[in-house]
């Protein structure tokens, strides 16, 4: 298998680490470049909370995408110390759907996910995005636990 292109999907959280990790290594064996990618969906608001003005909720969604600008320059200043070839890609949707498409276009050769492990409830009500990408992607995806 050759890889030239592999796209990391972060969601900023210590469970993603061990998964960033493992793709910078693998980008320096394989001399490929490192797609760091983030994809973030609206909040809508919930009924029965009150009013929110929409200036309140674009407010939100901009600190939003600053909040994501800040953290992907700050991996991608790291990933770049080890003297890999860093894109960075930032998309708002649904994750799992985002991370596909961004992977498809890109024409990434490898998919490297984190996963939060969760179980039961949680991930019944949370869902799994890892799962959804695996069972979507174009290209073969490698899941990452939450300890590596």
């Amino acid at each position: 298998m050759t890889i030239r292109r592999m796209l990391h999907a972060t969601d900023f959280s210590p469970a993603s680490r061990p998964a960033l990790a493992l793709a910078r290594a693998l980008a320096k064996a394989f001399k490929a470049e490192l797609i760091l990618f983030h994809a973030w969906e609206r909040a809508m608001p919930v009924a029965g909370v009150g009013y929110i003005s929409a200036s309140v909720f674009e407010g939100i969604w901009k600190s939003t995408r600053q909040h994501a600008e800040r953290n992907m320059k700050r991996l991608a200043k790291k990933a770049r110390s080890d003297g890999l070839r860093i894109t960075t890609l930032l998309a708002e949707g649904p994750p799992a759907a985002a991370i596909g498409l961004a992977a498809k276009n890109r024409r990434a050769d490898l998919i490297v996910i984190g996963t939060h492990g969760r179980t039961g409830v949680k991930r019944f009500l949370l869902g799994s995005v890892a799962e959804r990408v695996v069972r979507t992607a174009s290209c073969p995806v490698l899941t990452v636990g939450a300890k590596g």
